[in-house]
């Protein structure tokens, strides 16, 4: 297939050799990390990449789906050709059907030329569809249409053509929902769903944060040109503890708050604004609850947020906090160790992060007391 030279100008602009966000992907190690339902995952992708098959990626916002969908293009027979990648979420409705088929000169107003659309781009290649669950129901039949014989036509276009192209794709929709309420075809999800790879939460593979927080301290201390120390292991503790409702996206932005403030105050405070304000309770696995104990668990969260926003409104001055709160100094330094607060704030030791996200994060944080004064 031979292409002009403005349809390479136009393809160059619009395939992705990387993922969007324009940097490269994590070493497999941090990507998987040690969660037994990652290295399922991993062997799946080492199975499947090398075939043609559809793949469709599935699992809450942030858990690093592109990731996946690049892996599965990088271990395919076409990695060294285009990786096209189209979010169905960000294209209004009335342009998704141009911007994957193309057009012809004057199929419409404003047409004054043909043009490509991504679906040809990743001719020999693969195509990633994100947020498929988005796409909309009068194009779902175009692309089904495409799924089964390979062939589609631009806008305009009196011939069909044909294509081959690796289809993956990614949604964090419950898809057989969107099916019972008429939002999505079931023969094109069955058609996309031929292979299925569920991306956990970060909340399911808490062992593997660590690992995380080390690539990321090492990413953005290179980047923002600091030497921000490692976190201790008190912080790490307490951010195993947290229940990440954007995943793996918002660890990193904390990351780069953490390396950019250079406190661990920093982290432990957006923690606690992310927080929730309804209590999280689960019923335990053996169904039995104890009113009791739930009403302290719920009393002792609600004191934590509450204490630790008056400390860090004092400047962690914690005898002038325990005047705003009402109670001595003694107990508030009670309910510091009590509700898990830094009982003082902490000062880093500059030091160069380490030169490997593999390695182990060496203990470079001390302990100073903050004047009460």
């Amino acid at each position: 297939m031979y292409l002009s030279a403005s349809y390479q100008g136009n393809t160059a602009r619009a395939i992705s050799h990387a993922p969007s966000n324009g940097t490269k992907l994590p070493p497999e190690e941090v990507i998987f990390g040690r969660s037994p339902a990652l290295a399922t995952i991993r062997e799946r992708i080492r199975k499947v990449a090398p075939t043609d098959i559809p793949v469709l990626i599935t699992g809450e916002s942030g858990t690093g789906k592109e990731a996946i969908a690049y892996l599965i293009h990088q271990n395919s027979a076409v990695a060294n050709k285009p990786f096209v990648q189209v979010n169905c979420a960000a294209i209004p409705a009335t342009l998704i059907e141009s911007e994957l088929f193309g057009y012809e000169k004057g199929a419409f107003t404003g047409a004054v030329g043909s043009k490509p659309g991504r679906v040809e781009m990743a001719n020999q290649g693969s195509l990633f569809m994100d947020e498929i669950g988005e796409l909309d129901m009068a194009v779902q039949a175009k692309f089904l249409h495409l799924l089964q014989d390979g062939q589609f036509s631009r806008i305009g276009g009196q011939e069909d053509r044909k294509v081959h192209v690796r289809f993956v794709f990614a949604t964090n929709r419950a898809l057989e929902e969107e099916i019972a309420a008429g939002n999505f075809r079931e023969d094109l999800f069955y058609r996309i769903n031929v292979v299925n790879i569920h991306m956990p939460p970060l909340r399911e593979r808490l062992e593997d944060l660590p690992l995380m927080v080390n690539y990321f301290l090492v990413k953005y201390n290179e980047k923002h040109n600091c030497r921000t120390a490692p976190l201790s292991d008190e912080a790490i503790q307490k951010m195993q503890e947290y229940h990440w409702p954007g995943n793996i996206r918002q660890l990193e932005n904390l990351m780069k708050r953490y390396v950019v403030l250079g406190t661990e105050d920093a982290i432990l405070s957006a923690l606690v604004e992310h927080e929730s304000d309804i209590f999280k309770f689960v019923i335990p696995p053996g169904g039995q609850v104890s009113l009791k104990e739930i009403t302290k668990q719920a009393t002792r969260q609600v004191e934590r947020k509450v204490i630790l926003k008056v400390v860090e409104a004092n400047g962690w001055n914690r005898k002038r906090a325990a005047k705003l709160l009402n109670i001595s100094y003694r107990a508030l330094l009670y309910k510091l160790k009590e509700v898990g607060v830094p009982s003082e704030r902490r000062r880093h030791v500059r030091q160069i992060a380490p030169k490997t996200p593999l390695e182990a994060v060496p203990p470079a944080v001390t302990e100073t007391e903050e004047s009460e004064e």
